[in-house]
């Protein structure tokens, strides 16, 4: 059964024991940082902050501060599971030839329509409905880090639609408070809902959603291919639609069982500046001109639960939001280059600065073809560092990885560099959103790709003694640990 809303993923975490509440006052600058920095390095539970000061509003942060909560929140018991079961319906193992084989599919594609978002007359989000001077006054937003140009929204559920196609796109970009009324947009170039602002004459209507159904928070911040509807994954992850209710003064639609929702307009004319904020890369991203969200209506819950997180030097929560995406969009990694065995994205490489992945190695230079192609694929457009090893080497392991790359590399031979899109957020770069990246090769090399001596095996101890010393090994007077 789907968590209808934010408020019965809380009852889960709560029974199971993942909750904490807190009860004593805490402070919107800095203070709730500080605690959510400590507990979050600690692998600690969610934070549910009752006491805000200055607020009446509970404050929810670190929800999906761990794998088991990742998992908890999709509804699986490995987060691996999602990207199988989403194969096995847009690439069934027999592509249906006859018309019998066509038949049979019918199901699994009537089955992917239903995860289509159902739209609905109303929802919890219009208990309460501000169009006369709406406020932000009343939200407890947290001014993050010391350096930070002002409080900021950190877990929006951005709303856009393109104008040119009606399509609808669901991303999550921060959102400075500048004033009751006004925030900052800080969606970067390469982004949807960009692309929308730019093919924008006039003012574009926005939709903010505050708290949703978890499933549909982790849709907010997957790269989707261009076009295809966020809740669409929402739906699939929670095996039912979600359910939308029309804005009350923008052309938008947005979920009906959200806490609070923020409707408004960014003008294409207008910038202002935006930053420094603290960012997930571990330093403060930089000030610069982004576009201007003015609140136009607020919709609300009577009793609203304000959904926040912070983001630092790793690991943190995003972490686990970027590890599901890692497992869940690997299998279609897997379609387009069926050579790719696993793949990491380190928490320390901010994930779009260092990628990790296993290949079923047949041919001279397929390593840099993996780089090459992986490079080509959306939003790893931006992976500064793609490491490529042989199948037998544990990716999650970085140890092994490193021992890999320190030992198995020529750098002349094994080093790609190229220049390209980067991330905004990448301030080592030379030229704002453009650079240079880098692919190692630590894969095992022979004659064909200009290695004529003999490689040598890795150092492996006999099966045979291994199971004798397995057996003795009480006797030895070692202790437990084998």
């Amino acid at each position: 059964m789907a968590y209808p809303d934010l408020h019965a993923f809380l009852d889960i975490l709560d029974q199971k024991g993942l909750l904490k509440r807190i009860t004593t006052e805490v402070d919107v600058r800095l203070e709730i940082t500080e605690i959510t920095d400590r507990v979050s390095k600690q692998g600690g539970p969610a934070l549910l902050f009752e006491n805000v000061k200055g607020y009446n509003m509970p404050v929810l942060i670190n929800a999906f501060g761990s794998m088991d909560r990742m998992q908890l929140a999709l509804e699986v018991d490995t987060l691996d599971q999602i990207g199988d079961e989403l194969i096995k319906i847009i690439q069934p193992p027999e592509l249906p030839t006859t018309l019998i084989d066509k038949f049979k599919a019918l199901p699994k594609l009537a089955q992917l329509s239903s995860f289509l978002p159902k739209h609905v007359r109303t929802g919890p989000c219009k208990e309460i409905i501000i169009k006369d001077k709406p406020s932000l006054a009343h939200l407890p937003v947290l001014h993050c880090w010391p350096e930070d140009g002002g409080p900021f929204i950190t877990l929006p559920l951005v709303f856009t639609k393109d104008p040119v196609t009606g399509r609808r796109n669901l991303g999550m970009y921060r959102m400075q408070v500048f004033d009751h009324q006004t925030t900052g947009m800080h969606w970067h170039i390469h982004k949807d809902a960009a692309e929308h602002y730019r093919l924008r004459g006039d003012k574009m209507p926005v939709a903010v959603a505050l708290g949703a159904d978890p499933a549909t928070i982790y849709a907010a911040t997957a790269p989707m291919p261009h076009g295809i509807d966020e809740l669409l994954l929402a739906g699939f992850l929670r095996k039912e639609p979600v359910e939308l209710v029309k804005c009350e003064t923008v052309d938008l639609e947005v979920p009906a069982r959200a806490e609070i929702i923020l409707e408004g307009y960014v003008d294409p004319s207008e910038t202002r500046l935006e930053g420094p904020f603290g960012d997930h890369t571990g330093y403060y991203s930089l000030a610069d001109q982004y576009p201007v969200f003015h609140l136009t209506c607020i919709t609300q819950r009577k009793k609203p639960i304000y959904p926040a997180t912070i983001v630092g030097r790793p690991p943190m929560e995003d972490a686990y939001l970027g590890k599901a995406t890692e497992r869940i969009f690997l299998p279609l990694m897997r379609m387009m280059m069926p050579e790719v065995v696993d793949m990491n994205m380190p928490p320390e490489g901010v994930f779009h600065n260092c990628v990790i992945v296993s290949i079923h190695k047949k041919y001279p230079g397929q390593a840099k073809k993996v780089m090459c192609a992986m490079w080509g694929m959306g939003l790893m457009m931006l992976a500064k560092l793609i490491i490529v090893v042989d199948a037998d080497v544990n990716v999650h392991n970085t140890s092994e990885v490193m021992w890999r790359v320190f030992n198995n590399i020529d750098p002349r031979r094994d080093v790609l560099m190229v220049d390209g899109p980067l991330d905004a957020l990448d301030h080592s770069s030379p030229l704002p959103h453009y650079g240079s990246k880098m692919g190692i090769d630590a894969t095992i090399k022979n004659a064909s790709e200009g290695h004529p001596r003999q490689w040598p095996p890795d150092i492996v101890m006999s099966p045979e003694i291994k199971e004798l010393v397995n057996r003795k090994w009480q006797s030895y007077g070692l202790g437990n640990t084998k």
